[in-house]
Order: structure tokens, then C-alpha cells, then sequence
């Protein structure tokens, strides 16, 4: 059973232990077609959804779970989409609250060119409560936001006229995510009680996935790095050769992974990270163990199911300890790095606050200019760990202090980490510095919550 303090994967059922075929994925689905149907009747509402029902029915991984409407019940394929998904009627599994769509455009921006659009801007929406202040929580480095000097720690006043307080009643911050590159967002900050307004356009502009990455020394001494991974995307490869390069060349003794704010993406880039951390930790002898092992219906496990294991990295550290600093938005492929060293005895030390839960993912399928990324499969560790749907708790549960920059020297998580590195412990706090949700309030928010990080576990 999962402990009180460092919530542990499920192990699967022992149907899903047995031997594991290797699949090569495309790198991205084309923009009509996919997972072998074809539409012969050009892109009508009545074809998209002959088209969806068939291949949810082939490939979604609750389809003998999910509900079966008529089809012709809804005015678009979008509303038909949302009725086929599985609404939680096996204990065994929470309600599909993980499948989305998205524009084909938008989808290869992000995993085939590592941009986005947008004003890049995120607030602290998840924690705030009625009352408290709305503060910025992280600025994309390369958005019109970095420019404008828009930085984490200002406190949001208003947003295009809508006060602070009436977002936060309302739960709703879409005034913060732009329709189309040109839009415009005026922002009511203040810092240190002086009050600004500052006006930012969105904006195509390039991912930082890796950043941050440094040597820091704790308070004994320890020599630690710190690097922050915000995407899974394929350009995050380049930056974390080179700050595995550094923490190497410098002979870290403990290792700080910062993914708090990181939704997940390519399973691939996951097990990068894993690797250079694990080091020969992820082999037997020579033969590579398992990262991660992807488990599809029972329609498409014996050609589908796929192995992804530990990879051989020059840089690699071979640590068998590493702290993560997680929360809230830590979701789908990057929860799938904890579980996956975890199956290999690394100890991961979280820090901060139970991460979202997500051990499912998607083969994204792109029709008619729509990218489908509904649930295909679930994700198990070497171990047959899984289906840690709660999320895993946070080792050493430490709240952030967003008028502190992320991974600098006085912020909670990484001070909570450098105690811990020094005296196997974690630090007694004020209470006030602790989350102040209970876990069944989390989960229950988690739920109801639409995450404001791209959410994702690709099969690349």
C-alpha cells in the first residue's frame, strides 16, 4: 500500500507481466487519416464521426467501458468526442478526464517545431483561494511577457479590465490564453507596492524546455545541481546533454530535477532524463532494464504494446538518490520519470506537492485539421507499477513561495532539498509553509481542475 508520505504506483494486474513487443511509432500523424482508416467522404461532420466512432472503438484503451451514443445526437464531432469517453464506472479507474483535441497546427507546433503561441503568462490558479492574491508564477522565457519584464512574483491586479478577485471566484483565467498570435493582454501588476500596467501580445515564439541548470553547494557543503526541465519536447535533448556535461565536469554529489511545472510530453525525452540520472543503474550487465513499459487494450496489445529502457548517456551520473521538486502540474511523462527510476531502486526524494496523477497516455491522431489524444494506454514501471491516479505524494510536502524565483537559493523546495541532502531528513516547517489542502481536497480540485501545463504522454 502507498505510504502516507511518498504515495507508490499500483503494480498492475499480473496479465500485463508478460512479454512486451517493441513498436516503432511516426514521429508526428498526418493532418487527415491515421491509425489506418481513411475517409473517402472528404471531411463532413457525418464522416468525422463515422471516422472517430471506428477508431475510439479500435484503439481507446476503456473502450468497452465507454459509453456508445448515436452519433447522429450531436451537432458536431467535438460534443460526439466528449460522449465517448469512459465516465468512471470501474473503481479501478477515475473518470477520462486526461483525452483532449486540439488543432493539427497547434499539436505540431509544439511536438514538431517546440514553440507555442501565446502571451506566456502563468498564474497561480490551481493554489489561490477567495481572498488571497493572484500572483505570476512563471514567465516563458522567449514570450512578448519576458520582454515586457512580466516576471514571476508580480502580483496580478487585473487582466483585460477583470479584476483578480473575479477570476479567482470564478475559477476562470482563459483571459490569459490568446485565440490568435496578435491578441493583446493588459496587465495590472504590482511589485513592492508599486503598481505598473503592462500591455503583452501573443506571440509564436520557441520552448525553453531546459533552463536553469547550475552547481549549488547546501548548507554543508554538498555539491548539488539544479536544472529545471519545463517540456518533454525533442529540443529539450541538446540542453540536457549539457547540463548533465556540467554537473559531471563538476562531480555533483546530489541532483535537483525541477519539474514542478512540467506537464509531461514525449516518453522518449522522459527516459533521457531518467538515463543520464540512473546511469548504469538502468542495466543489467549490458542489457538495458525497463523504463517504462506502454500497455494498450486488449484489441491492440499483442501489436501495440511497447518497451521503452534506460539508454546508455556519456554524461550520465549514476546517482542512487535524486530530488525532484514537483506539484500540482507535474502530470503524465514526467510523473513517469519518478515511477521509472523508482523501478530500477533509484530513491526519488519529492519535494513540494502531490503531483496531478496521470499514469495513462495518447497516440495522437490528426483528422480533418483535429489532433485526437485520447487515453490509448497505460504506463508501468520495471516493477509493474502503475496507475498512480492520486499522483504521488511529495516526500518532504513543502509549499512555494512564488515571490521567490524558482530554484534560487532561497526558494523552499530547493532549501527542503539541500536539508534533506545533508541530514537524510526533511526540514521541520511552520506550518504555513506546509500545503494547505488535504490530499482527498487535492485530488477532488485536481479532478475538477483543467491543467494549465500541456498535459502528455506521447509514445516517441
Amino acid at each position: 500500500m502507498p505510504s502516507p508520505t511518498a504515495r507508490r504506483a499500483t503494480r498492475l494486474p499480473r496479465r500485463w507481466a508478460g512479454r512486451l513487443l517493441a513498436l516503432g511509432v511516426a514521429a508526428l500523424l498526418a493532418a487527415c487519416g491515421g491509425n489506418g482508416y481513411v475517409d473517402d467522404d472528404g471531411c463532413s461532420q457525418v464522416a468525422q464521426k463515422d471516422w472517430l466512432g471506428g477508431t475510439m472503438n479500435d484503439w481507446y484503451f476503456w473502450y468497452r467501458l465507454s459509453p456508445r451514443p448515436n452519433p447522429g445526437s450531436f451537432a458536431n464531432v467535438l460534443d460526439y468526442y466528449g460522449a465517448l469517453l469512459y465516465t468512471g464506472t470501474d473503481p479501478a479507474f477515475p473518470r477520462d478526464t486526461y483525452s483532449r483535441s486540439e488543432s493539427t497546427e497547434t499539436f505540431n507546433r509544439f511536438f514538431g517545431d517546440g514553440a507555442t503561441m501565446g502571451y506566456g503568462v502563468s498564474v497561480n490558479g490551481f493554489e489561490v483561494q477567495s481572498g488571497q492574491p493572484l500572483y505570476v508564477r512563471y514567465i516563458e522565457p522567449a514570450s512578448d511577457a519576458a520582454v515586457k519584464g512580466v516576471a514571476r512574483g508580480d502580483e496580478v491586479l487585473s487582466a483585460n479590465g477583470r479584476s483578480a478577485a473575479e477570476l479567482i471566484l470564478a475559477n476562470d483565467y482563459s483571459v490569459l490564453t490568446a485565440a490568435n498570435a496578435g491578441d493583446r493582454l493588459t496587465l495590472q501588476l504590482r511589485r513592492n507596492g508599486a503598481t505598473r500596467t503592462v500591455v503583452v501580445e501573443a506571440k509564436v515564439f520557441n520552448l525553453t524546455p531546459v533552463s536553469g541548470a547550475r552547481v549549488v553547494q547546501s548548507p554543508n557543503g554538498r555539491l548539488m545541481g539544479y536544472l529545471m526541465v519545463k517540456d518533454m519536447v525533442s529540443q529539450a535533448g541538446a540542453g540536457l546533454d549539457s547540463a548533465f556535461a556540467l554537473f559531471r565536469a563538476q562531480n555533483v554529489q546530489e541532483l535537483v530535477v525541477d519539474l514542478r511545472y512540467n506537464g509531461g510530453g514525449l516518453v522518449s525525452i522522459g527516459g533521457t532524463l531518467a538515463s543520464y540520472i540512473a546511469g548504469t543503474r538502468g542495466f543489467t550487465g549490458a542489457t538495458p532494464r525497463t523504463y517504462t513499459a506502454l500497455l494498450y487494450n486488449d484489441k491492440r496489445a499483442a501489436a501495440n504494446n511497447q518497451t521503452f529502457r534506460f539508454e546508455s548517456r556519456g554524461n550520465a551520473l549514476g546517482l542512487a538518490r535524486v530530488y525532484v521538486l514537483t506539484g500540482p502540474r507535474t502530470a503524465s511523462a514526467s510523473e513517469q520519470v519518478i515511477n521509472g527510476l523508482r523501478g530500477v531502486d533509484v530513491q526519488v526524494v519529492t519535494i513540494g506537492d502531490t503531483t496531478f496523477g496521470k499514469p495513462v497516455g495518447s497516440l495522437p491522431t490528426g483528422y480533418c485539421g483535429i489532433t485526437y489524444s485520447a487515453v490509448n494506454f497505460e504506463s508501468a514501471n520495471a516493477r509493474s507499477e502503475g496507475r498512480y491516479f492520486d499522483g504521488f505524494d511529495a516526500t518532504c510536502p513543502v509549499a512555494e513561495n512564488l515571490t521567490r524565483d524558482a530554484g534560487a537559493l532561497d526558494d523552499p523546495l530547493l532549501v527542503s532539498a539541500a536539508h534533506h541532502a545533508d541530514n537524510g531528513a526533511c526540514p521541520a516547517l511552520a506550518a504555513s509553509s506546509k500545503p494547505e489542502l488535504t490530499r482527498a481536497e487535492k485530488t477532488a480540485k485536481r479532478r475538477a481542475w483543467s491543467i494549465d501545463e500541456r498535459e502528455a504522454m506521447v509514445p516517441r
